[in-house]
């Protein structure tokens, strides 16, 4: 896997007509020209930063082309930095679930339900975190037009410390993404390793 860190400057911001969402979309995808039979093999997270400047994170499998604008740097992740127990973690995410009665897909709303609605799917991202460490925010919503219609998703912000309890999935996790709206800037698990004592503290 290949960690990138995409800068841009506000000339770069306006030159690439960055004004919401789906701007930040498709500068990101065009890093990386569609190949044939391939789906998407890469996640970001849009950090935002100063009047001057903003930072979008990249994971990807392949190396990123070089962009027209702004300045791009790249390294390899060693297969060791997913061999660690405990993280300290942050995630954007777009938090649904699916209504038992209706069967339809709605979003979470509240720290609360957001907390526990984590907590829960935590495992089923090969990990656990400590709900009286977890704490969310940047609750909101991002809307933008994609082809003509309005899309709207929700967003949350988890930061955290977590424990590995599967380390395939973790890894898979890791590599993937986890929950919904990953093509516009949802689920790239941001980590960083942890000592026992950090994680108690």
């Amino acid at each position: 896997m290949i960690a990138s860190v995409l800068a841009l400057s506000r000339t770069d911001c306006k030159v690439l007509r960055i004004t919401d969402a789906y701007s930040i979309h498709r500068v990101v995808y065009s890093l990386f020209p569609k190949k044939d039979g391939v789906s998407r093999e890469f996640l970001y997270a849009d950090k935002g930063g100063s009047f001057l400047e903003r930072t979008i994170l990249i994971l990807s499998e392949s190396e990123p082309v070089m962009p027209e604008y702004g300045e791009l740097r790249s390294k390899r992740i060693n297969e060791s930095f997913l061999q660690h127990s405990l993280y300290g973690f942050e995630v954007i995410v777009n938090p649904v679930r699916r209504d038992n009665k209706s069967g339809a897909i709605v979003p979470v709303r509240g720290k609360d339900e957001l907390c526990q609605w984590f907590t829960k799917k935590a495992p089923t991202f090969g990990f656990t975190v400590n709900p009286e460490l977890l704490t969310v925010g940047d609750t909101d919503v991002l809307q933008f037009k994609k082809d003509g219609h309005s899309v709207t998703l929700g967003k949350a912000k988890f930061t955290g410390k977590l424990e590995v309890t599967d380390r395939d999935l973790f890894i898979a996790t890791f590599k993937h993404g986890l929950g919904k709206a990953k093509g516009f800037g949802f689920g790239l698990l941001q980590i960083v390793p942890l000592t026992k004592a950090s994680i108690d503290a």
